[in-house]
């Protein structure tokens, strides 16, 4: 019988398939591990419900939690939030700027470059890569980077 602890510890595996530099779990979208009586029951939250890579993160979750019953919640919205300290430390390791916890991402718009800390940056672009970041520039080390949106 396998333990919930070695189900999350698997799970902390599987990398996010847009940013493989954070694991599902990191980026905070696994919403319950649940093992009882031989059975592993895991629910995930999508980052968004267009999500282009919603069954990928399913299958990959099947894959490495085999036999497990894998349910995708959609009538939760996942948030910026749900991130962990390790995943947004992760996320400005790699250069991408991790968003804000949305209570002080709406006291301040304070936008930190992920090379050299300054909040010295301008947006340039709206739309990034992928819906749910987009494109900043810094003026003090003149650094383009990928600003997470705050969801």
């Amino acid at each position: 019988m396998v333990a919930e602890a070695e189900v999350w510890e698997a799970l902390e595996e599987i990398p996010d398939p847009e940013i493989p530099v954070v694991s599902l779990v990191d980026l905070g979208v696994i919403r319950s591990v649940d093992v009882a009586e031989g059975q592993v029951r895991i629910e995930f939250t999508p980052t968004f419900l267009g999500c282009p890579a919603l069954e990928f993160m399913k299958r990959a979750i099947e894959e490495k939690v085999p036999g497990a019953v894998v349910k995708v919640i959609q009538d939760d919205s996942w948030s910026t939030d749900k991130i962990t300290p390790a995943g947004r430390e992760k996320l400005r390791a790699a250069g991408f700027a991790p968003p804000a916890p949305r209570l002080v991402q709406l006291q301040s718009q304070v936008h930190r470059c992920p090379y050299c800390g300054s909040t010295e940056t301008k947006l340039e672009n709206i739309f990034g890569p992928t819906p749910c970041r987009s494109l900043r520039y810094c003026e003090s080390c003149r650094q383009p980077f990928e600003q997470f949106k705050t969801i």
